[in-house]
């Protein structure tokens, strides 16, 4: 079969995508064609459904705008994008997102077996299974699937860093944000009054389990994302690029931006999760209130934060006993849900130390199961376990870091001598960007977007560093200059011989 799952008109919407892409940039201007061929897909093609062909990982709604918003920027720059970035560190953490999952699959290439007790050297096998039963290992073929995996991923970033890099390309992506959320609005309202079921009219099944749409006695809006809380995400980032654009814009158009700020609050409301809209009440009066330099001095902090939380959780350091009280004394319910989420993730951090650096790879080898009857003793949601479990530390620290790297570039480039003030769409993108990383904590919210928004600002903060640069060789040259010409010589003393040199 050649779709995985769906009907005919999913199959369609796939291979159709990339018409759709030709068409974008026939009709735009490169930045924003780019920008909408990886939006409009996460907001429109269906989820889960892929076309799966022999050789290459599985082409579905983030593989395939990826590949042909590449291909088509190749044609028309005539030239590859640059894809290493500027500095060592980001040279060395992107060759560690690429290549570190296909060392992965060559350190598990043993199956997982179950059924089997080992005792010493003796392997005791159960009687009633006629053969011994598991996880396979995994294949050498593989280490090229999960190689072209991750470069299909990373491709958004590698264009939106040569595209999007400009101020301009900035605020592209904040205007796109918001029309998103102007296109989402009814699709949401519709879901909300009459349950999630455009996905299932459409493309002929529902992405998630259904139980999850129900909340607050009504029902949450997925459309055709992979669950309320990703539609809830974009809500949120729809009322921080408003926000962006109310503190940019001058005073004669605040007010209608402000009246967007409001549109993205009630959509947030209308998704019923608690996440997004505390992001919301918290981070849109700081991008409207505060200073661009305190919006990157924030992010700075929440993405040290992302990539040092579950480093202190593998060492041992967080305090879970105590915040499991500290929860249990707000509501009950929340102390068991964070409980049980806490369990799970210790079980896989645990379960890594068998592999630490490279993970046990994909096909569900991460998780724990119980060695006898093969049952999965762990539920996991957070993007962070879920990259450790399949890639290890090593991978952990790639994709995290790489996610970082373009708010800590920016932040170090906004306090260097001669640097020109952080302008607040760049500020709020980093912002966005930094609670992203936050909640892939909870969550596993990264998508082709998240991307895109990276390398937009990794491509700024490195120009950011060449304009800086610039004005401090022009500024030594000035003042060398001067010296050498007698100019800057300190006060002239009365009746001092005069010359030339």
């Amino acid at each position: 079969m050649l779709i995985q799952q769906g009907n005919m008109i999913a199959l369609l919407a796939l291979l159709g995508w990339p018409v759709v892409i030709v068409i974008l940039f026939r009709v735009m201007p490169l930045t924003r064609a780019l920008i909408w061929s990886i939006l409009g897909a996460y907001m429109l093609l269906p989820q889960i459904s892929a076309i799966d062909l022999p050789l290459i990982p599985d082409l579905n709604k983030e593989s395939i705008p990826n590949l042909m918003a590449f291909a088509v920027c190749v044609s028309y720059w005539g030239r590859m994008p640059k894809i290493l970035p500027d500095g060592w560190i980001g040279r060395i953490l992107l060759v560690m997102f690429v290549v570190s999952p296909a060392v992965t699959v060559l350190t598990n290439l043993e199956p997982i077996q179950f059924g089997v007790d080992r005792f010493g050297s003796f392997r005791l096998v159960d009687p009633n299974a006629l053969e011994i039963w598991g996880l396979p290992g995994l294949r050498i073929y593989d280490s090229g699937s999960a190689l072209a995996q991750q470069l299909f991923f990373a491709l958004p970033f590698f264009l939106a860093r040569e595209a999007l890099k400009t101020e301009e390309g900035l605020r592209e992506i904040l205007l796109a944000l918001v029309i998103a959320g102007v296109i989402y609005a009814l699709p949401m309202l519709y879901e909300v009054r009459f349950s999630p079921q455009l996905h299932i009219k459409l493309y002929g099944f529902f992405q998630h389990e259904f139980s999850q749409a129900i909340r607050q006695g009504g029902f949450r809006p997925f459309v055709f994302m992979p669950h309320g809380l990703w539609v809830a995400f974009l809500a949120f980032m729809v009322t921080m690029a408003a926000a962006a654009r109310a503190r940019a814009a001058p005073r004669s158009q605040a007010g209608k931006r402000l009246l967007m700020v409001l549109f993205g609050l009630g959509l947030i409301v209308l998704c019923k999760s608690m996440g997004p809209l505390t992001y919301t009440l918290i981070f849109v009066p700081v991008v409207l209130l505060l200073k661009p330099r305190v919006h990157l001095l924030i992010a700075t902090l929440i993405a040290l934060l992302v990539i040092s939380y579950p480093l202190s959780r593998g060492a041992g350091l967080i305090p879970t006993e105590a915040i499991l009280e500290q929860v249990g004394g707000l509501s009950d319910e929340r102390q068991q849900s964070l409980e049980f989420r806490f369990t799970n993730e210790q079980r896989i951090i645990d379960h890594v130390r068998e592999k630490p650096l490279f993970g046990w790879g994909g096909w569900g080898r991460f998780a724990v199961y119980d060695n006898a009857t093969g049952e999965s003793q762990s539920i996991v949601d957070g993007q962070w376990i879920i990259t450790i479990g399949h890639y290890g530390w090593l991978g952990y620290l790639a994709l995290f870091g790489l996610l970082a790297l373009p708010i800590l570039s920016m932040t170090w480039q906004g306090r260097r001598k001669g640097a020109a003030p952080v302008p607040v769409e760049a500020s709020a993108l980093a912002l966005i960007l930094a609670v992203n990383m936050l909640d892939l904590l909870p969550n596993a919210t990264l998508i082709p977007f998240t991307w895109v928004i990276a390398g937009a600002l990794l491509g700024f903060a490195e120009e950011m560093k060449r304009a800086t640069d610039l004005t401090q060789r022009e500024t030594m040259r000035r003042a060398h200059g001067r010296i050498a010409i007698g100019i800057d010589r300190g006060e002239a003393v009365a009746g001092g011989p005069r010359t030339l040199l």
